[in-house]
């Protein structure tokens, strides 16, 4: 058996329904102010893989300006305001970048993306899941390739 290393040269797109993990870790920890920890978050998701989309989707409420300027600081991520849902947004952007990336992150256990799930996966994609166990449907951790439980350890609670 070889010693030699393999180098994973992939690349990742992690799409967040902002709406679904917030109300999510808010239920698991019991904490209003609770917010996840992206600069701990995304290293570990991408795992030495290359980013090549972050794109945070949220609706309602404005969008944390601070959030938004570190999500593209660190990450070259961007913010989505959603009129609604962040469901069918998240859906055709993950189907449009398809063709440009080896893996989609979908930071969400909405069932709603099982469908989404099984589009890519055909498509040839590796389809991740991380999101919040607890709150995490059963079908969405069946159907994607890899499930990422996001702990309290990947959030804090905003003073």
């Amino acid at each position: 058996m070889s010693n030699k290393s393999i180098s994973i040269d992939q690349s990742v797109a992690i799409l967040v329904d902002g709406n679904n993990i917030e109300k999510s870790l808010v239920k698991v920890t019991g904490q209003q102010n609770a917010v996840i920890d992206f600069d701990k978050l995304i290293p570990t998701l991408a795992d030495g893989r290359a980013l090549s989309r972050l794109i945070y989707f949220r609706e309602g409420k404005q969008i944390s300006k601070k959030l938004a300027e570190r999500l593209r600081t660190l990450f070259h991520g961007s913010v989505h305001p959603c009129l609604k849902s962040a469901d069918i947004p998240l859906t055709i952007h993950a189907v449009q970048i398809a063709s440009k990336v080896d893996t989609v992150i979908i930071m969400s256990g909405d069932a709603d993306y099982v469908e989404l799930i099984r589009h890519l996966k055909h498509d040839g994609l590796r389809v991740e899941v991380a999101a919040i166990k607890d709150t995490t449907a059963n079908i969405v951790i069946q159907e994607c390739d890899y499930f990422f439980p996001i702990t309290q350890e990947y959030s804090y609670v905003l003073k």
